[in-house]
């Protein structure tokens, strides 16, 4: 499951500095954005998503090295990362007990913090804004208004197997734009899911042992193991465990806006049961950080995410 966060968290890191357009050309010369992606997930220490960052942060999640993880977890250890990779500032929201609320997503995106010098060359009230940004962002001095989301949502859509209910929803999340696709698998066996064809899912399967990749002495990477060059496999969808994270990158505000009205029309498709809800404001039943007796610090708001984790283990089947 940590090689398949990286997989799914590399898409998003494609999508942000390279184009949802983007593909790879063996033999191609590459843009340098390319191979900062792929310095992001190398497997040295000090990379910013490396297998050793995210078996360490682990940690503080309750994970021991070498511990599996589930999808949630992954998903929390990832957002945790994002935080050091400046490069992409990335807005990391990870939507808790199946709810998406939209209020807690555009006050994480549109934090303006304006950047060094900015006092020198205060913008002015009449500047023409570009997706939040002013035209001539460097002589204003300014942030985007706007940081690009990453959006992971853990769920859980069955006690032992998926609930056929949502398979139809599930199938319409991939044919989305915004989509980075599903983590996931079958018991014991952790894959990245990027698609479907009829009643099978299309996905990448990271259990494949593969020498280390070191950087050539022009700086550049082999990057041919990063790709995928034969066919990605398949299974069907009936064999999905349940506990699955499914993950959306929005680049502009009005991504998220689309995003949230193609989440709406699809709760009214006839036979497609919501995986999760889309609400405007955080609702009244959800608990706050008073009932936990704690501070709003940022160690407290993980805690507080755990306190709504639906791992694996939290589920107990009761004989009756």
């Amino acid at each position: 499951m940590l090689r398949c966060g990286q997989m799914i968290f590399a898409q998003a890191l494609v999508c942000r500095h390279l184009g949802r357009d983007w593909r790879w050309i063996k033999g191609k010369r590459q843009m340098d954005n390319y191979f900062n992606v792929l310095n992001a997930f190398i497997d040295k220490k000090d990379s910013y998503y490396s297998i050793h960052q995210i078996a360490q942060m682990g940690v503080g999640e309750g994970k021991s090295i070498g511990q599996w993880y589930g999808p949630n977890t992954v998903a929390q250890v990832l957002k945790k990362l994002a935080t050091f990779d400046t490069w992409s500032s990335l807005a990391v929201h990870i939507a808790m007990d199946n709810t998406v609320v939209m209020e807690e997503i555009r006050r994480l995106c549109q934090s303006h913090v304006p950047c060094a010098g900015a006092a020198a060359c205060p913008a002015l009230e009449s500047d023409v804004l570009y997706n939040g940004c002013p035209e001539d962002l460097g002589l204003r001095g300014r942030l985007p208004l706007w940081k690009p989301l990453v959006l992971l949502i853990p769920l859980r859509l069955g006690l032992t197997e998926i609930n056929e209910a949502y398979i139809e929803t599930l199938k319409h999340c991939f044919m989305m734009p915004q989509s980075l696709g599903v983590i996931g698998g079958k018991p014991n066996s952790a894959h990245y899911f990027i698609g479907f064809v009829g009643e099978e899912l299309i996905y990448l399967d990271p259990h494949t042992t593969q020498p280390a990749v070191e950087p050539g002495d022009s700086g550049c990477l082999p990057d041919e193991s990063f790709h995928c060059q034969h066919p990605p496999c398949r299974m069907s969808i009936a064999e999905l465990d349940p506990s699955i994270a499914v993950g959306f990158f929005c680049n502009t505000e009005a991504d998220f806006n689309d995003w949230c009205q193609q989440i709406k029309k699809l709760s009214l498709v006839r036979g497609a049961l919501p995986m999760f809800e889309l609400v405007e404001r955080q609702p009244s039943h959800f608990s706050n950080p008073d009932v936990l007796n704690l501070t709003p610090d940022s160690s407290d708001a993980d805690r507080l995410e755990r306190f709504f984790d639906s791992e694996d283990e939290d589920f107990e089947i009761l004989s009756l």
